[in-house]
């Protein structure tokens, strides 16, 4: 291996590097990727493929059967290099014959068991980073398989429900959070004066509010279409969930408003919430 993970991570290497607990690993791992994340160097060619060997170099110094044959491999790179530095010039000019011949004798056999115990010991770890590399991807298969199995699940939930709920009792009410706030509570006081509320579910984002409120019959939810204003410092657009063909009132909003209301930006949460409505009528039967 000619790798060195701990120098990957900005760490220092060798008995050093085989000191550092698992927090201090962890601690380098990260400043190291937000220096190296290719969203940051969107002009290097070479960001993404540095900032998978520093995810690997990571998963090796976290994995304690992998840091261990590491720290190994380290630890016999650093004798062998040692051995090397003290077999200088004025040492082998200073050997005696028999010395030469001891150490061409001996010499060979223990570089040759040296260099054996060093592709073992990389071999090994070759093997634990293929391993750890499996483990992951089989880890997110897994999350996105179950994932699907999830959506599917609630698609089923909302397509079996589907019959209980009267889409005509249904209004969907937005606003803008300028002038306040509304509440499950605030809406249903002003809803109840035009009839039963059966349920009022809200979904608020940082800058808008929508909500779908179920009305007790559709004579109600007509009503409550054409007077629900809310406060005057923010009104309340009231619009019905499935508008009635040839209705006799039309709601006085603006154009942009009613496409923004309705279109394909809150179809989903719309669509979620419904399920939810129709799940909670059919519990109720």
């Amino acid at each position: 291996m000619d790798v060195d993970h701990y120098s990957v991570l900005g760490l220092p290497s060798g008995e050093e590097g085989a000191k550092l607990t698992e927090k201090e690993i962890s601690k380098a791992y990260k400043l190291k990727a937000l220096e190296l994340h290719p969203d940051k160097r969107p002009d290097d060619p070479s960001a993404h493929d540095n900032f998978q060997k520093l995810k690997t170099s990571y998963e090796v110094l976290k994995d304690e059967k992998a840091r261990k044959l590491f720290d190994d491999l380290l630890k016999l790179k650093r004798e062998h290099r040692l051995r090397q530095s003290q077999q200088g010039s004025k040492r082998r000019k200073m050997m005696s014959d028999l010395e030469e011949r001891e150490r061409a004798a001996f010499a060979p056999d223990l570089q040759e068991k040296a260099r054996e115990e060093e592709e073992k010991i990389a071999r090994k770890l070759r093997e634990e980073i293929a391993r750890i590399r499996e483990l992951h991807l089989n880890r997110g298969a897994g999350m996105e398989s179950a994932s699907k199995r999830e959506r599917g699940a609630r698609k089923e939930s909302a397509d079996a429900a589907g019959i209980g709920l009267d889409k005509a009792k249904v209004l969907k009410v937005s606003w803008e959070k300028i002038g306040g706030d509304y509440s499950a509570e605030r809406l249903r006081e002003l809803f109840l004066k035009f009839g039963e509320v059966e349920d009022v579910v809200i979904k608020s984002s940082k800058n808008r509010g929508s909500a779908l409120v179920v009305m007790g019959s559709k004579d109600a939810a007509v009503a409550a279409t054409g007077c629900v204003s809310g406060s005057l410092f923010n009104p309340l657009l009231v619009v019905p969930l499935q508008p009635a063909v040839g209705a006799d009132f039309q709601q006085p909003v603006e154009p942009d408003q009613t496409i923004n209301l309705v279109g394909a930006r809150y179809q989903a949460h719309e669509d979620a919430i419904l399920a939810k409505l129709q799940k909670a009528a059919k519990a109720q039967k």
